[in-house]
C-alpha cells in the first residue's frame, strides 16, 4: 500500500518544480505551517532556527524529524550563506510581530535588516524561487474604512503600527531583488487564525475570548485560517508568477462576530461591553496594569486599539482567479476546528 507521503513525494516529481525548499522562521506560527504543508506535499525541507527557539507542539513531530534544521538567524549572513546551499526555493516567514514599543527596535532590525539578509543571499546563490511571507499591514491604505486590493500605494499616517512600517520596508527589499533577477512573489495575509501558542500572535485572541475578556469593538477586518496561509505560500512557490503580491484573507467579519463565534464554541460568556474610542482608552491602560502585574504582554495596546476601531475589509478576489485550484477555508469552519483544539490542550494541561 502507497503512503500518504509516497502519493504527495510522486505527485511533487511530476511538477516542473525541483523539491529543496529553504525556509526561515520555521518555529514560528506560520512558518511551522508551511513547513508541515510542504513535507506532507514531499518536499525536502531545510529551516532556519535560532539556538533558544523551541519546536511548535503543536505541530507532529514525524513533521519536524523529516526537516534539515540549519542552526543561525536571518541576521547572521554566515549561517544564511551556509543554510542556502543547493536549495531551489526560499520561503522566508521569519519576522517579528509586536505592537509593543519596547519591541520597536528589535523589530525593525528582524523584519527589515533580515529580509534584506535573506534576498541578498537567495540572490547570490541563484535561487530559483523567492517566496515572502508579509502581511496586509505592509500594504497602504488612506482610509479607515472600505475595501483593500493590492494595487493601493503605501502611505504613512497616524494609524500605521510600526509592525507595518517595518513589514513595508521589509517588502522594499524584496521588490529591490526582484528588480535584480529574482523569481519571487509576495503574499500577504490577514489576521491569522488557527491552532497554535495562544500565549503569542494572532493565537491570544483564542486565549482572551476563553478568558472571558469583556471588550468588543465594532471594527472590521480580514481573517483567514492558517493552513490556507500554508497552501496558498506552497501553490505561489510552485508557480511560474513574478513580481507579483497577493492578499491572502478568506472572509471580512467585525471583532464582534469573531469574539461571539469563538465563544460560543469555547461555551464562554460573549464580549459585552462595547468599546467606544474612549472606552478602549481606558481599556488599554487596565491591560497594560494587568500585563505588568502578569509579566505577559498586554492583548490590547494602544496600536491594536485603534486597528480594531477601524471598518477596513480585504480584496481576495485576486489570489482565487489566479489559482482556481485553491479556496478558502470558511471562517465558521475554521473557528470550529480550532477552538475544539484548544479545548483538547487545556484537558491535557488541566489536573
Amino acid at each position: 500500500m502507497i503512503s500518504v507521503f509516497q502519493q504527495n513525494q510522486n505527485n511533487v516529481q511530476s511538477t516542473a518544480f525541483r523539491k529543496t525548499v529553504f525556509i526561515t522562521g520555521g518555529t514560528g506560527f506560520i512558518g511551522s505551517y508551511i513547513i508541515k504543508e510542504l513535507v506532507e506535499k514531499g518536499y525536502a525541507v531545510k529551516a532556519l532556527r535560532r539556538k533558544s527557539s523551541k519546536l511548535p507542539f503543536y505541530i507532529p513531530s514525524e513533521i519536524f524529524e523529516r526537516v534539515d534544521w540549519v542552526e543561525g538567524d536571518v541576521l547572521d549572513v554566515i549561517s544564511l550563506d551556509n543554510a542556502m546551499q543547493q536549495v531551489d526555493a526560499v520561503i522566508h516567514s521569519a519576522a517579528i510581530v509586536s505592537f509593543h514599543k519596547k519591541d520597536k527596535k528589535k523589530m525593525m532590525q528582524v523584519n527589515v535588516e533580515g529580509t534584506a539578509n535573506v534576498v541578498n543571499t537567495a540572490i547570490e546563490k541563484n535561487v530559483q524561487r523567492f517566496v515572502h511571507i508579509s502581511s496586509v499591514a505592509a500594504i497602504g491604505r488612506k482610509k479607515i474604512s472600505g475595501l483593500v486590493n493590492e494595487e493601493e500605494k503605501w502611505q504613512l499616517n497616524k494609524l500605521t503600527t510600526n509592525y507595518a512600517i517595518s513589514k513595508w520596508k521589509a517588502e522594499l527589499h524584496v521588490w529591490r531583488g526582484i528588480a535584480e533577477g529574482l523569481n519571487g512573489v509576495i503574499i500577504n495575509p490577514s489576521t491569522v487564525l488557527g491552532f497554535g501558542d495562544w500565549n503569542t500572535t494572532s493565537c491570544r485572541l483564542f486565549k482572551s475570548v476563553y478568558e472571558e475578556f469583556p471588550w468588543y469593538t465594532t471594527g472590521i477586518n480580514g481573517f483567514v485560517d492558517i493552513e490556507d496561509v500554508a497552501r496558498a505560500a506552497v501553490l505561489l512557490m510552485e508557480s511560474d508568477i513574478n513580481e507579483q503580491r497577493f492578499i491572502v484573507s478568506g472572509e471580512n467579519w467585525s471583532f464582534h462576530k469573531l469574539f461571539g463565534t469563538i465563544a460560543d464554541q469555547f461555551e464562554k460568556k460573549r464580549p459585552h461591553k462595547k468599546a467606544t474610542p474612549f472606552l478602549t482608552g481606558i481599556a488599554t491602560r487596565l491591560e497594560a496594569m494587568k500585563a505588568l502585574l502578569s509579566s505577559s504582554p498586554a492583548l490590547l495596546t494602544r496600536e491594536t486599539a485603534r486597528v480594531s476601531q477601524n471598518k477596513i475589509g480585504f480584496d481576495n478576489s485576486k489570489i482565487l482567479q489566479t489559482l482556481p485550484q485553491f479556496s478558502f477555508t470558511p471562517l465558521e469552519e475554521s473557528i470550529k476546528k480550532t477552538c475544539k483544539k484548544y479545548l483538547e490542550a487545556v484537558k491535557q494541561v488541566q489536573p
